[in-house]
């Protein structure tokens, strides 16, 4: 069965409604809330962040996914991050998802929050509420408001993030098939690091499936696709990856692993990757995406870390903001990635859109014509390969290059 491309984001499933507001949390003259909501009750998952520092928005969501297992909403707010905001944080996603329950008509229980931006400050309650307010008279279902919930959550982005795909599964009374939709949003760009999640993001589904299934599929696929993305090498206080399901495609339950879950996962991982890639080629201050793939490693976990290792290198990074083809820094990277191989029999090459170079062969850097790497690595996307030669597994990883105006985003990010 095909999985196809489609318009839209969150709200491109069936059931699922957006709205945004400016609330005045930080931001002055722009959207800094969003909401999402399903009209009827949605079976969650949840990855979070490995920082031993978590936001208060983190612990709240983190108990839902755990012990409540249903959600119905969710509020975020950019600019402030209520994190390192002790009990008065936790009050605060209290007052918030009580405010929301009422205002939708939910129990407050079924209202996941995310924050994002500076770590520190205390969220304005009145202005959380009243953006609150305002958002649930205006939700919509159309692709439009979709795509303005997923500008509202912005912070040092440039872009916004989001995608859906579409497939078909059997009906739930076995006769012909029926579509079902997956889409999500995303916000990233500095602060991002592979240890899970390096950003907030939202997937929404109609699909009818199990929760500890949905659970076990976000997790899998988190490993090659957000896991396998850095910008600068940071883990956030407030990364969060949820996913709602609310069943409103009229598919047969997806209950076990087989065909469908298959099919349901691949799905998934189409939009997470597209999700990760577009938040590493959107890195602060960034100029290009990269891309490292390493293939032929003895093991799948070898190759990840390989691959991390070299996207997440400063060295390379700034080789490739200066379009240096000096490959022995993606050695250098390999190396100390806790790997062990035969430097001997690796294989490093640069791909370009229409040639490809070998960097290095038999243990030594091979004479390539400079001209042309400086014409590859110039292009938006820079993608470097490493045929390792001991098996048959891969994995891809992708950041982006270290510029000057990354250290003036974050020299002053407070203001």
């Amino acid at each position: 069965m095909k999985i196809n491309g489609i318009a839209g984001g969150v709200t491109a499933a069936r059931g699922f409604k957006a709205a945004c507001c400016a609330a005045g949390i930080k931001y002055q003259g722009r959207t800094d809330m969003a909401m999402l909501y399903s009209d009827t009750p949605c079976a969650v998952a949840g990855t979070f962040t490995t920082n031993v520092v978590k936001a208060a928005p983190v612990v709240w969501d983190a108990r839902i996914v755990r012990e409540v297992k249903t959600a119905q909403a969710v509020v975020v707010n950019a600019g402030i991050a209520n994190a390192a905001t002790g009990s008065a944080g936790m009050s605060m996603c209290e007052q918030t998802a009580a405010h929301a329950g009422q205002a939708l008509g939910i129990p407050a229980e079924y209202v996941l929050l995310g924050s994002t931006g500076v770590i520190g400050p205390s969220l304005p309650i009145d202005r959380i509420n009243g953006g609150v307010t305002a958002m649930a008279g205006a939700l919509s279902d159309t692709l439009e408001a979709g795509t303005a919930a997923s500008r509202a959550i912005m912070t040092t982005d440039t872009v916004n993030k989001e995608c859906a795909v579409a497939f078909e599964l059997l009906a739930a009374d076995g006769q012909g098939a029926v579509r079902v939709t997956l889409g999500g949003m995303s916000k990233g760009s500095g602060m991002i690091h592979p240890n899970m999640c390096t950003m907030l993001g939202y997937i929404t589904t109609d699909c009818a499936i199990d929760q500890a299934l949905m659970q076990k599929a976000l997790k899998d696929v988190v490993r090659d696709t957000f896991n396998m993305i850095s910008v600068d090498g940071d883990t956030s206080t407030n990364d969060t990856l949820l996913l709602l399901a609310n069943a409103r495609a009229g598919n047969r339950p997806i209950a076990e692993q087989d065909e469908s879950y298959a099919l349901f996962c691949e799905a998934l991982f189409t939009v997470c990757r597209a999700l990760a890639i577009k938040m590493a080629g959107d890195g602060e201050g960034a100029t290009r995406l990269m891309q490292m793939r390493v293939y032929n490693a003895d093991t799948k976990e070898n190759a990840r870390k390989l691959a991390r290792s070299v996207i997440s290198s400063s060295l390379v990074k700034a080789m490739v903001f200066g379009r240096d083809a000096n490959c022995g820094r993606i050695l250098c990277a390999m190396g100390y990635a806790g790997v062990d191989f035969d430097p001997a029999v690796i294989e490093l090459y640069l791909v370009g859109e229409s040639e490809t170079l070998c960097f290095y062969r038999d243990g030594r850097v091979q004479a390539f014509d400079e001209d042309r790497a400086l014409a590859i690595l110039s292009e938006k996307q820079v993608c470097f390969e490493c045929d390792m030669r001991m098996g048959r597994e891969e994995a891809t990883a992708w950041g982006c290059d270290l510029t000057y105006d990354y250290v003036k985003i974050n020299g002053d990010y407070r203001s």
